[in-house]
């Protein structure tokens, strides 16, 4: 009997005699089972939690606003390239006031989407500092437990683990300790993991948020340059209506000196022609031959080579006005030579208004040449002069078609014709 244990002997289980539950006899207290009982809930709750701090769909307003902005300021573009060739040319001010006031529509509607943008991303940084907020109370909380879980497992020391499996009395209650072991651990383990993720998810906001707060700082600085840019064509196209109404009022200033000059022309031909008709008709005089005759239409001579910068007949000129030319101007470089294109006699050669220095030949037969806008005249009134003289040099630096000569044949009872129709005809 002495070979069996008291236990044996008894045939009373050591844990009834002794009276001690087994959980207590395990070494670990109610109050750890309980805060792991709380940890297993937590740990349950952990994908709810990490699912709550899922970043917000991005917010596809916004993209679709900036792709709008992009479009707008394509268009702001091409209408500054507009602005540019019309500048570059003679163009009349109502299109570059149309174009000024389309720029002008075309910022108001980027102001507008950077407004739309701004708000935009204001809400979107109030929702990421809420979400931040949020995630960090969550992270605080994780990282709470897992101080707690630290500080147990340091209390308990290396070999608590074995101590736990080595106290088993049965191979039943051995399972169940290792069971109770792997799911501590598991839970352990997810909580590191939890507190990794949450920690992750704080930088991941935080940079959402610097980069919000960056986005919105730099639509302020493009809405106030939008802004800036704004009130500039405003001015400009202030400026640009006083000097529209300057132009209008010398344009029409010049319309009524060019009326008044064309008059004296006019006249003078008129003289010139009467003139003529009353020698003709005196008793006896013998009409001087004519230099020019149909025979020549299509065959006469240029005065001076270069491009033709108006025509004769009515010319729309900017600003909605009109103008009448009796003749036609040709482009040509300052003090380029100006020829006679038939064989007469001057009659003229002194200034005439707005036509500046010119001259005018008698070619009989009541046929009348007129070369005006001259730098410099190289005949005096009463000088025969032959086909291809040298009369002067082209001067009309001062005109707004700047360089070039003023070319009119009157033909007979004094009207004007159209001059093309008498130059040889260019190749």
């Amino acid at each position: 009997m002495t070979g069996v244990p008291a236990y044996r002997r008894t045939g009373v289980p050591a844990y009834r005699r002794t009276g001690v539950p087994a959980y207590r006899r395990t070494g670990v207290p109610v109050r750890r089972l309980a805060a792991l009982a709380v940890l297993l809930c937590l740990a349950s709750a952990t994908p709810a939690v990490l699912a709550a701090q899922q970043p917000a769909s991005p917010d596809t307003s916004l993209q679709r606003s900036q792709e709008r902005l992009i479009e707008i300021r394509r268009e702001r573009e091409r209408l500054q390239r507009e602005m540019e060739r019309l500048r570059g040319r003679v163009h009349s001010l109502s299109s570059e006031l149309t174009n000024i006031e389309r720029q002008v529509e075309t910022t108001g509607r980027i102001v507008s989407e950077l407004d739309l943008q701004i708000n935009a991303l204001g809400s979107q940084i109030e929702r990421n500092t809420a979400d931040l907020l949020v995630a960090l109370d969550a992270l605080a909380e994780k990282r709470a437990i897992l101080n707690h879980r630290l500080s147990e497992i340091t209390k308990r020391g290396p070999l608590f683990a074995a101590q736990v499996l080595l106290a088993a009395e049965s191979f039943g209650n051995l399972l169940s300790r290792y069971k109770y072991l792997y799911l501590i651990s598991r839970q352990d383990r997810q909580l590191v993991r939890d507190v990794e993720a949450l920690r992750d998810r704080v930088a991941e906001q935080r940079g959402d948020l610097l980069s919000a707060r960056t986005d919105l700082a730099r639509r302020r600085d493009e809405r106030a340059e939008e802004n800036v840019r704004f009130r500039q064509l405003e001015q400009q196209r202030e400026s640009s209506l006083q000097q529209s109404q300057r132009d209008q009022r010398r344009m029409e200033q010049r319309l009524q000196q060019l009326a008044r000059d064309e008059a004296r022309l006019n006249d003078m031909i008129v003289a010139l022609e009467r003139r003529r008709r009353a020698v003709e008709a005196t008793r006896g005089a013998v009409a001087a031959p004519s230099r020019i005759t149909t025979s020549d239409i299509g065959q006469l001579e240029w005065p001076v080579s270069g491009e033709i910068i108006y025509r004769f007949g009515r010319q729309l000129l900017p600003n909605n006005t009109t103008i009448s030319w009796k003749g036609i101007g040709i482009a040509a470089a300052l003090g380029t030579p100006v020829r006679a294109i038939a064989a007469g006699t001057v009659r003229f050669a002194v200034p005439l208004g707005t036509y500046g220095r010119s001259v005018v030949i008698d070619h009989g037969g009541g046929f009348y040449t007129i070369y005006a806008q001259l730098g410099d005249v190289s005949v005096r009134q009463g000088q025969t002069v032959e086909r291809g003289a040298v009369i002067g040099r082209t001067g009309g630096e001062n005109s707004d078609q700047g360089p070039h000569l003023y070319f009119a044949i009157y033909g007979q009872d004094g009207q004007a014709v159209d001059p093309i129709t008498w130059l040889r005809r260019r190749r």
